[in-house]
């Protein structure tokens, strides 16, 4: 092999190790904005109610004909999320199975409400579409008003007394999870715990 050939190996080698060098320092930054990033939960707004304080005692009629006591102890002490959905929302839609999937298996057993305002048509044929039959669902403004749903999706989360121990906007599965987290916690969202810890969120 000529001498130019062996310079040129040489050059593609000294290139592969180069670009070599490069990923690894790459990956160990990705690494370390890892560690960085702290969980995202719901967001909690400024309005509306706060952790601690009593739910309003509404009384509301579901789709079905039923009448539910929201904000009142609960008859058997289990605490209750109140999700606000709408049929033209597709997050909300996309939310369905983790909700259906909290109903079922969340320990401890939590009630989930399903909650909307507008057309009692409209929502009996989104139900209708999304199998929804299982969940109670309430056609109320004056609830979204009480329990401060300005945008959806938002849930609230209250204890088996009546209280709120989360509430905010929820775009995922990993959302919702946060609220019980928060509950855990005793904070309105992770957010809130993160600000009291100190720690920001890195973007």
């Amino acid at each position: 092999m000529s001498a130019a050939g062996w310079i040129a190996i040489s050059a593609l080698w000294a290139v592969v190790i180069g670009l070599a060098l490069v990923v690894l320092a790459l990956a160990r930054q990705v690494g370390v904005l890892h560690e960085r990033l702290q969980p995202v939960g719901a967001l909690s707004l400024a309005r509306g109610l706060k952790v601690g304080d009593p739910s309003p005692r509404l009384e509301v009629a579901t789709l079905a004909g039923d009448t539910l006591q929201i904000g009142a102890p609960h008859p058997h002490g289990v605490d209750t999320l109140v999700m606000f959905v709408s049929p033209s929302c597709p997050v909300c839609k996309s939310l369905l199975p983790a909700l259906r999937s909290i109903r079922r298996s969340e320990k401890p057993r939590v009630e989930v409400i399903l909650a909307s305002d507008g057309p009692a048509a409209e929502h009996a044929g989104f139900v209708a579409a999304e199998s929804l039959q299982e969940f109670p669902y309430v056609l109320s403004e004056r609830l979204g008003l009480a329990l401060g749903a300005g945008r959806l999706p938002h849930a609230v989360l209250l204890d088996g007394g009546g209280i709120v121990r989360a509430s905010g906007l929820v775009n995922s599965r990993e959302h919702l999870d946060s609220l019980f987290e928060a509950r855990e916690r005793g904070v309105a969202s992770l957010q809130e715990y993160l600000e009291r810890v100190g720690i920001r969120n890195v973007a």
